[in-house]
């Protein structure tokens, strides 16, 4: 899907918060309800909400847009009304860190949710934490946010304002290695990935747990993003004797390599993460997408009855994108926030702290101590940032759909 949306434009201050009459519908069309004057904090969110992972990017704007009606209609803070300012990356990390710099520089700004990719969010932790101002991510994996650039040695957490409601990919390549040679019985994968943080840091860990299980990876090889064509790694594939694809990257691009695969009469099926779960991959590859797999975060949104609501009102609202992979962990990642500036504001005698950098630096430390249930399952994290979640699921397009046909967590040894 390829949208353009309206970016909310909030009011800018230099001073104390500002000040608004509630009772009426806000730019998002979400209901504010009427409870006199109030205050209006704002919660940013960063997503690619147009051009490439738009699908995605749009259910984590949706998801954040719904518990911000939540939190309003139920009176979550009292005196405080929510709005969402979101912005669009398009993907791009240069688009990220411009967007960060405007969310900190607008002073109704208490915290931003976002964004959907790793090499986005590489650019944007150190503006959000220059300005001690919380960001928490709903489907970020790669684990150097969290735990460092030698995570695998040496964990330092680089960043103590950067949060995710999604566990990492050493989670999640290690899933996908045990399901493709444990339950499916593959032992000769070819991995491929698109070279950028997120898809080559999963492609990484994959490989090294496939082979740690005692399978063979019979090739390595790597596409660029924006690619159509890829005869010739089809060729290699094909000529590799490779019973998986296990592929480490976005829908974009790996529905057209099924595609083409399946075309080119090679006949094994493509396995990839979290950045695959979207309706978007199936539409696109057709008929052949029947028997691929990918893993992503968390257990499926529609089984856990706390998310009901959430996903009756995501489609009463007729809102666009997939909520399926991100939306409820949006959704939390929001709730936290706002949980957080209660916290603060409870702390303050009831009112909202006006010094913005004060109440921004209380968020950061109210959410490292969030613990409540949420439509995803219980939110909390731990000294790095990361989500104490750390189940996992598994779905394969049967039928022209995404079923779920395992979830668990992985078992590194």
């Amino acid at each position: 899907m390829r949208r353009s949306m309206v970016i909310l434009t909030s009011v800018l201050a230099t001073g104390a918060l500002t000040l608004t009459a509630c009772g009426s519908r806000d730019d998002n069309g979400g209901d504010t309800g009427d409870n006199g004057d109030s205050t209006t904090l704002t919660i940013g969110v960063d997503a690619p909400l147009s051009g490439e992972n738009s699908t995605t990017g749009l259910g984590i704007q949706y998801g954040s847009q719904i518990a911000v009606d939540d939190a309003n209609k139920n009176n979550l803070v009292p005196g405080v009304k929510f709005k969402i300012k979101a912005l669009d990356d398009k993907a791009q990390p240069a688009t990220g860190q411009s967007n960060a710099t405007a969310l900190v520089g607008d002073k109704t700004v208490v915290g931003a949710v976002g964004p959907l990719n790793s090499g986005v969010a590489q650019t944007m932790q150190q503006v959000f934490a220059s300005a001690d101002m919380v960001q928490i991510s709903p489907s970020n994996t790669n684990p150097e946010l969290t735990q460092g650039k030698n995570w695998q040695t040496d964990k330092k957490r680089p960043y103590k304002t950067y949060f995710r409601t999604a566990t990492t990919d050493e989670l999640q390549g290690g899933f996908a290695a045990g399901y493709a040679f444990n339950k499916l019985k593959k032992k000769k994968a070819f991995v491929v990935d698109d070279k950028q943080t997120y898809g080559a840091g999963l492609a990484k860990i994959f490989n090294e747990q496939f082979k740690k299980l005692g399978g063979t990876v019979v090739q390595t090889d790597h596409v660029n993003t924006g690619d159509k064509d890829f005869g010739s790694l089809v060729t290699k594939i094909k000529n590799s004797g490779a019973d998986l694809l296990y592929y480490g990257g976005q829908y974009d691009e790996s529905s057209l390599i099924t595609k083409q695969m399946k075309d080119g009469g090679v006949d094994i099926p493509l396995f990839g993460g979290d950045g695959m779960f979207a309706s978007t991959y199936i539409e696109t590859a057709g008929a052949s997408s029947e028997g691929d797999l990918v893993t992503s975060v968390g257990v499926p949104a529609d089984t856990l009855p706390a998310a009901k609501t959430f996903i009756e009102t995501y489609k009463a609202k007729g809102y666009k994108g997939d909520y399926g992979a991100y939306g409820a962990y949006s959704y939390d990642a929001t709730t936290a926030i706002i949980k957080a500036v209660k916290a603060a504001v409870d702390a303050n005698n009831g009112e909202v702290p006006s010094d913005i950098n004060k109440l921004r630096s209380s968020v950061v430390a109210e959410v490292q101590k969030s613990d409540f249930e949420g439509i995803s399952g219980k939110v909390a994290f731990d000294e790095y940032g990361d989500t104490t979640n750390k189940q996992l699921t598994v779905y394969q397009v049967e039928k022209g759909a995404w079923k779920a046909v395992e979830t668990g967590t992985a078992d590194l040894g």
